[in-house]
């Protein structure tokens, strides 16, 4: 078989039949595709919110219909980008190919698959996905710098609201830990008011600066109001959120803010909250207790973390427990 060679490409094969999934990646592997084997539709929906895939081929039937689930929720997921999904249907299975288009695969191959065909439907969604990615970038420019806050450089609000949407499904369909924490500048208005406009922005500019020197990349920092900050922490523990709350309050306390040729210290208090727990089972309610938690920061004077607990209850971490988390 006279099967042209592919140019650099990662293709995601997901079946949960060993033998013929090892089979199908070894052919493609021969074609020069790179190729991430994956059993189960959570490990294929994982490795797309990793990053780096192509082009998505997923066994309709794996795990029952949970192919078709998987394809649903991957194009849920890429909302805004194009990431092709091709589906293996049984020919013979009229239902199974009619759900396979209504899960909104861009293409389908027959099973059992001929690997001529598939090379040819692999090859022109990574072309389209090529020519969509290059064609898309000048406009995904300028999305971009709509989407972001001119003054901080961090996410708007609008963007951060479709961000937590995604990263609370993905965090209630992988069974994962999502953290959120709300960012308040003290007393930003009073320095408004007292050194001008100028000296507030600056301040702000520092605060956003110190965040994203404190978090990683997969993590999201947005402006959230006139001084406040919203952090979206996927995959983040009780304890890794606090850490990371506490070293963007060390990162923010260590740095000083020119005013008039004189230093002036900058404050900030954090409130933190974290689904899934007893009180915290909607995205709503997320950034609520985040809220009820700022707020408590802020009544014990500022300069703080607190955490959202169960019934209610606030938990502000002491300095000893800081020096302790690193």
């Amino acid at each position: 078989m006279n099967t042209a060679r592919a140019t650099a490409s990662t293709v995601l094969l997901g079946d949960d039949d060993d033998v013929s999934r090892e089979a199908v990646a070894r052919e493609l592997r021969v074609l020069g595709y790179e190729v991430i084997e994956a059993a189960t539709s959570d490990l294929v929906i994982a490795a797309v919110a990793r990053g780096g895939v192509d082009v998505v081929l997923l066994d309709a039937t794996m795990q029952g219909q949970r192919g078709l689930h998987a394809c649903r929720t991957l194009k849920g997921m890429t909302h805004g980008e194009f990431l092709p999904v091709v589906l293996f249907s049984v020919r013979t299975d009229p239902e199974n190919r009619v759900d396979a288009l209504l899960a909104g695969a861009d293409d389908c191959v027959d099973k059992p698959i001929v690997l001529r065909d598939l090379a040819r439907v692999i090859g022109k969604q990574a072309t389209a996905r090529g020519l969509f990615r290059s064609s898309e970038d000048a406009r995904r420019r300028l999305e971009e710098a709509r989407a972001k806050d001119e003054l901080t450089g961090a996410w708007g609000y609008a963007t951060i609201r479709t961000k937590l949407r995604e990263e609370f499904a993905r965090a209630e369909l992988q069974h994962e830990p999502l953290a959120c924490c709300l960012l308040d500048v003290d007393h930003l208005a009073t320095e408004n008011e007292r050194y001008g406009h100028d000296a507030g922005d600056a301040a702000l500019q520092l605060v956003a600066d110190a965040i994203k020197k404190s978090i990683r990349d997969s993590d999201a920092v947005a402006r959230y109001g006139a001084d406040e900050f919203m952090l979206l922490l996927p995959v983040t523990h009780f304890v890794g959120s606090v850490r990371v709350a506490l070293r963007i309050l060390k990162e923010v306390s260590d740095r000083t803010l020119d005013v008039g040729g004189a230093a002036r210290p900058v404050s900030v208090s954090l409130g933190v909250a974290l689904f899934p727990s007893r009180d915290v089972r909607t995205e709503q309610a997320l950034i609520l207790s985040a809220d009820r938690a700022l707020a408590q920061a802020k009544r014990e004077g500022g300069g703080r973390v607190c955490v959202f607990q169960q019934d209610g209850q606030i938990y502000t971490p002491g300095a000893d427990i800081g020096a302790s988390l690193g």
